[in-house]
C-alpha cells in the first residue's frame, strides 16, 4: 500500500461533503470468468498481494472460532482466506460456500495444495442457505463477498439466512469494501498495485468498490437479523473496509498463537509492512489484533 497517498485520499473523503458514490452493481453477480478467478486465486495465495490481508481477518475470526466448532463461510471463494482459517484451528471444521462451480474448483486446488482436511465445499445460495439446517453451525464468516449480492434486499436476505443457520451464542464476522464518495479514491485503491496484478485483478478491484454498500446499509441488514449481538468497525477516516461482529468467544492459546506469529514469519517484508498498516488503519477504528504477532 502507498501509505501516504492513501492518507490523502482518506482526509478528503473525511472532509468532503460529497454524498457517496452510487452503487453499481457487479458487472457479474457471480464469478465464474476463467481469467478472473484465476487472477483473483493467485492473489490470495500465502505469497500473493492479498496475502497480509487474509492473515489479518483469519486471526479476527480464530478468536470466535472454539475447537470443535462447526464454521460457515459465505461466499468462500477460491477458499485462500478459508484456509488461513483452516490452518490456525485444526480441530474445527468449516464449510465454504459458493454460488460459482468455477470458483469451488479452484476452492478445491486450493485445499489439496494445503492439505487440510477441516475443510468440506459446498455450492449454494448465501441469500437462502437452501438445505441446511436452522442453528447448524457455530460462526458464520464472509470476507469480502456480500457485494455480489445485487441489491439492499438480497443482502438483508443473506443475513437473514445467516442467523437462521446460526446457534444460539455463536459468532458472526463479516468484511467487506465499504462505499466511498470519490471516484478517484475507488481508482487509487484499485490502482495502487496495477504493475504488480493481472489487469484482470485491477478491473475486478475497481468493479468490487463501486460494487459496494454504505457502512450504514450492512450495519442496517445486519443489525436487524442479530440485533445487539454485534458490532461495526471500520477503518479510520474513512470505510474503504467495513467489519461487522460479535465478540471474542475464547481466549487464544500459545498454541494458536504461534501457528499466527509463523504465518506472519513466513510472509516478505512487504507483506509484512503492509500487514501493519492495514492494521494500524483497522486500529485506530477500534479494532485491535487478538493478539500481538512479534
Amino acid at each position: 500500500m502507498s501509505g501516504p497517498v492513501m492518507l490523502a485520499h482518506l482526509i478528503r473523503e473525511r472532509l468532503s461533503w460529497r454524498e457517496l458514490q452510487p452503487r453499481i452493481p457487479e458487472p457479474d453477480l457471480v464469478m465464474d470468468n476463467a481469467a478472473q478467478n484465476a487472477a483473483f486465486a493467485l492473489a490470495g495465495r500465502e505469497d500473493g498481494i492479498l496475502g497480509f490481508v487474509y492473515l489479518y481477518h483469519a486471526l479476527q475470526v480464530t478468536a470466535l472460532v472454539r475447537p470443535g466448532d462447526r464454521v460457515l463461510d459465505l461466499g468462500c471463494g477460491p477458499a485462500n482466506q478459508l484456509a488461513q482459517i483452516a490452518r490456525l484451528n485444526p480441530e474445527a471444521r468449516f464449510t465454504g460456500l459458493d454460488a460459482s462451480a468455477r470458483m469451488l474448483e479452484s476452492a478445491r486446488e486450493t485445499i489439496q495444495r494445503r492439505a487440510l482436511p477441516n475443510i468440506e465445499l459446498r455450492q449454494g445460495d448465501m441469500t437462502t442457505l437452501a438445505g441446511i439446517d436452522d442453528a447448524a453451525f457455530d460462526c458464520v464468516i464472509s470476507t469480502v463477498a456480500l457485494h455480489h449480492l445485487p441489491d439492499c434486499a438480497a443482502l438483508a436476505a443473506a443475513m437473514r439466512a445467516a442467523r437462521r443457520v446460526l446457534k444460539a451464542g455463536g459468532g458472526v464476522y463479516f468484511v467487506d469494501f465499504g462505499r466511498l464518495k470519490h471516484l478517484a479514491t475507488q481508482k487509487f485503491f484499485s490502482e495502487d498495485r496495477r504493475s504488480e496484478q493481472p489487469e484482470a485483478m485491477t478491473q475486478d478491484y475497481y468493479h468490487s468498490l463501486r460494487a459496494a454498500f454504505s457502512l450504514d446499509e450492512l450495519w442496517q441488514a445486519a443489525h436487524l437479523a442479530f440485533g445487539a449481538d454485534i458490532t461495526r468497525h471500520a477503518t479510520a477516516l474513512a470505510p474503504f473496509m467495513a467489519i461487522i461482529g460479535s465478540a471474542g468467544r475464547r481466549e487464544l492459546d500459545e498454541s494458536t498463537r504461534q501457528i499466527g506469529r509463523a504465518m506472519y514469519a513466513a510472509m516478505t517484508k512487504s507483506q509484512q509492512k503492509d500487514f501493519r498498516l492495514y492494521a494500524r488503519w483497522l486500529k485506530a477504528g477500534g479494532l485491535d489484533l487478538p493478539f500481538p504477532l512479534h
